[in-house]
């Protein structure tokens, strides 16, 4: 068994026993009622909620909807709407009880109501909340009523798809009077080596009642095998309606670290005694870690020097919107840490408590981001600065100003001791909204169109204007209401006020101007956006700021620059896996984005592989594609010799990966072009077994082996070598479909309501052999209790509703996914094409009651 999926099983274990051990806290997913209407009327007591739609929670009910030019591309030309939830509830609390609900995530401009009482309301979608139920639940017996208005009317108000309902996890909080509030624990680590660690654990406890009361802490850590590492207990006198903050330090003796190749995990459980009762028990996960910045030499992680090498992801996982199981999110994960990723940044919003817990137990670093937009709005339909006012684009900007500290705050105590985050940023090219950015920079007074792929790439060897330059704008430059400098402030205090572990960055689209207005001078760590070929600039000019790339082209030349500056700490691709929206309304009906190393059905793209191979550096990585040669971006020169047919392409290719196939499947005689992407120092290409030359990395200065190929029915076949180990890999001529193979990821579930299965049909022919050439419409049958998730390709153009039984291939293969209900049953699953002219081979996913399954 490899050391990730010991380490994997360890991390169930222990979150196994969390869940086990944490009495106070209930899952609150099951049994709501759903309505997409609105009336005055839900509110009311003694309304009836009898014919509403059954569901579970999480929800996402747009993804459920079809696809429409009606809408906008921003959001993925998806509908949004206002949607009502209600569940009723025993009172779970007794006298002398506190209950409170939290919600990880509503999407949103969420109102709250409890047996008719509005308690609250919430317009921020990404950020969690919560309330105290406690004085509007029934003490008679009488069934309590929750209801929750969504209002996504405004179902354009973010550049991406944003979802809509309650999309995130539901829990309520159990307590006595005297209690450790809601997120109210903080682990940290703030001094280690590899021999000691040094652990601080804060506890908040509050005492809601009229008298003093003697209470009593009892800590014990336990390591990531169940073993008990520390022990303390502690009286502590609570005055009445006081409060009171528990802080305590000690050593862990040779502690297991948490890293990027082994996250090992320590659990401190917390037990609060009241007057010799036990009250409450507190379970934080956390990892012992030291992380640190230095501007000359990059990023450290445990005093080892890491290269950061992330990807940026949106929310939304393909075929499933924003509710994702974290089943879908662990396969995600799982096949870009196979890739060489370690770092994620959530763009461009807080992640869910269930993706920051599966980047712990994997082994990803996190930039967890917080706004795209402060004071005012970007525009949704081209981005940069707000071009048109009408009501759907009303974004988040409208209530930056009452509910901006809310809900970093509540982002952080929430989420803080998730040993993967790295890093907060508050912000994503902000810079676009502030009035006078776009003109100091001088970037827009260029005409010369050729100098640069967009505007985000400037390529003259200094900027258009000089520091002094920028610096004799802006005095000249009219005061504004709101100040993108003094927002930066304000927002950075907020996060040193609640945590100095991590760094506070932000991704700065113009940096010239934000060294400038005040901006840069509130981060640890300047981010930028698409600037490789300023970081010499940059650092000669700003010498004492920590710098790295936070948005990125995923190709070769970003990450050469990277590579070559000790002082970058790493790069973010845009983006790791394709997701919805952000599209432009003329491009219908692409409607989602696809620059990702994967597609949005999870399959690898050929960036997937150029990556791998820059970022595998333990074993040899080698893969291949072909395409025909008018069709390639490479031609053979006069001399011979495979070349770019735009020369220094590789400098200035876009995000989007060049056209290239999978297979080996073309006419006789055609001419082709061989693109093999590999970290060997050396590859020999055979075809039908006879060699087609060795060539070298060193030769490969866009870091691709190429070779002119005629075709011929037949193999072909790459053979590397990395440092003395042997890599090979090969694409072979196949016949026309025969059959279809189905391969699921898992055949055991649990009967939990929450396990997922990837079941992915490919095209074969006679021989098995994958047909890649040739696209099929494949139709999944599914006998068995189960809860049908949908189907995908990865198609960024097809507008078929995600949630059909039927789907056109691409690459010869398509997916679906099935979600376990709380009900034992047995689950076959075949496929058919061609009007069951193809049959599929049967799988049969046994969903049990055992605590465990083994896979």
């Amino acid at each position: 068994m490899s050391v990730l999926k010991v380490n994997l099983l360890l991390a169930l274990l222990l979150f196994q026993s969390v869940q086990l051990y944490a009495q106070n806290k209930i899952n609150f997913n099951a049994d709501w009622s759903f309505q997409l209407e609105d009336s005055v009327q839900f509110t009311l007591s003694n309304y009836s909620t009898d014919h509403w739609r059954k569901l579970n929670l999480p929800h996402d009910w747009t993804i459920e909807k079809d696809f429409s030019n009606k809408f906008e591309g921003c959001t993925a030309f998806s509908p949004g709407g206002i949607g009502w939830y209600s569940k009723t509830f025993e009172t779970p609390i007794q006298k002398e009880q506190k209950c409170f609900v939290v919600f990880d995530g509503v999407y949103n401009n969420a109102e709250f109501w409890v047996n008719g009482m509005k308690i609250g309301a919430h317009p921020y979608g990404y950020a969690p909340i919560y309330f105290d139920m406690t004085n509007y639940l029934h003490k008679d017996g009488t069934p309590n009523r929750i209801m929750v208005r969504v209002d996504h009317s405004r179902y354009a108000d973010s550049r991406w798809y944003t979802g809509s309902g309650i999309y995130r996890n539901v829990h309520l909080v159990v307590t006595e009077d005297v209690l450790i509030p809601v997120w109210g624990t903080f682990v940290t680590t703030p001094k280690v080596t590899n021999t000691n660690a040094t652990v601080d654990v804060k506890v908040d406890l509050l005492n809601t009642t009229r008298e003093g009361v003697n209470s009593k802490i009892q800590l014990s850590i336990v390591d990531q095998q169940g073993a008990e590492v520390y022990q303390k207990e502690e009286a502590i006198q609570l005055h009445a309606d006081g409060q009171e903050t528990y802080q305590h330090s000690f050593e862990i003796q040779n502690p297991q670290l948490w890293g990027i190749d082994q996250p090992h995990l320590y659990q401190a459980r917390i037990k609060l005694y009241n007057n010799g009762v036990l009250a409450q028990t507190e379970n934080v996960t956390f990892g012992i870690r030291k992380l640190f910045f230095d501007k000359d030499k990059g990023f450290f992680l445990n005093d080892e020097p890491v290269k950061i090498k992330g990807v940026c992801l949106h929310h939304d996982a393909g075929l499933v919107g924003t509710a994702v199981p974290k089943d879908v999110w662990r396969q995600k994960l799982t096949l870009l840490k196979e890739g060489g990723c370690n770092a994620i940044r959530t763009s461009h919003n807080p992640a869910s408590d269930e993706f920051l817990d599966l980047c712990d137990e994997l082994g990803f670093l996190v930039q967890n981001e917080f706004y795209d937009e402060w004071d005012l709005p970007k525009d949704k339909r081209y981005n940069m600065h707000d071009k048109e006012v009408d009501y759907i684009t009303r974004g988040h900007s409208e209530h930056f100003q009452k509910w901006a500290k809310t809900d970093l705050e509540n982002t952080m105590l929430s989420s803080r001791n998730h040993p993967s985050i790295f890093q907060w940023s508050i912000g994503n090219e902000i810079e676009w909204t502030y009035p006078g950015n776009r003109g100091a920079t001088g970037i827009f007074k260029e005409t010369n169109k050729d100098d640069k792929i967009d505007w985000t790439l400037w390529r003259t060897e200094i900027p258009p204007h000089t520091p002094e330059e920028v610096k004799a704008f802006w005095r000249a430059f009219p005061e504004q209401t709101y100040n993108i400098g003094a927002t930066a402030k304000k927002l950075a205090d907020w996060t040193r006020a609640l945590d100095t572990t991590r760094y506070v960055t932000a991704n700065c689209i113009l940096p010239t101007s934000s060294f400038e207005t005040g901006y840069t001078d509130v981060l640890d760590v300047v981010g930028f956006s698409y600037k490789p070929h300023k970081y010499d600039y940059f650092k000669e000019t700003y010498p004492h700021k920590v710098m790295m790339g936070t948005e990125n082209v995923p190709r070769w030349y970003e990450w050469k620059a990277a590579v070559e500056r000790d002082y970058i700490a790493g790069i973010f691709l845009w983006t790791g896996i394709d997701y919805l929206g952000e599209r432009r309304n003329r491009e219908w009906p692409l409607k989602a984005t696809p620059h990702g190393l994967l597609d949005t059905a999870g399959f690898p793209r050929a960036s997937f592989y150029m990556f791998k191979a820059l970022w595998r550096e333990d074993i040899p990585v080698i893969n291949m594609y072909t395409q025909l040669a008018q069709k390639s971006i490479y031609k053979v020169n006069e001399e011979g010799v495979v070349v770019e047919k735009k020369k220094g392409y590789w400098e200035l290719a876009p995000r989007e990966w060049q056209e290239v196939n999978a297979h080996w499947n073309y006419e006789k005689g055609e001419k082709t072009i061989v693109e093999v992407y590999a970290n060997c120092d050396e590859v020999e290409l055979f075809q039908n077994g006879k060699s087609l030359g060795v060539q070298y990395l060193k030769d490969q200065e866009d870091y691709t082996y190429k070779w002119a190929v005629d075709f011929k029915k037949g193999k072909l076949e790459a053979k590397g070598k990395r440092n003395g180990e042997k890599a090979s890999v090969s694409l072979q001529t196949v016949d026309e479909p025969f059959a279809i193979q189905i391969i699921a990821d898992k055949t055991d579930l649990l009967s939990n309501d929450t396990d997922v299965v990837k079941l992915v049909a490919q095209l074969v022919d006679k021989k098995g052999k994958a047909v890649k050439y040739l696209e099929e419409e494949v139709t999944f049958e599914i006998e068995g209790l189960h809860r049908f998730l949908g189907t995908d390709a990865g198609d960024t153009r097809t507008i078929i509703n995600y949630k059909h039984h039927s789907r056109e291939t691409v690459n010869g293969q398509c997916l679906m996914m099935l979600q376990a209900t709380e009900n034992p049953s047995t689950v076959k699953v075949t496929a058919y094409a061609k009007n069951k002219q193809l049959g599929s081979n049967e799988v049969i996913i046994n969903i049990n009651q055992n605590s465990t399954v083994e896979q």
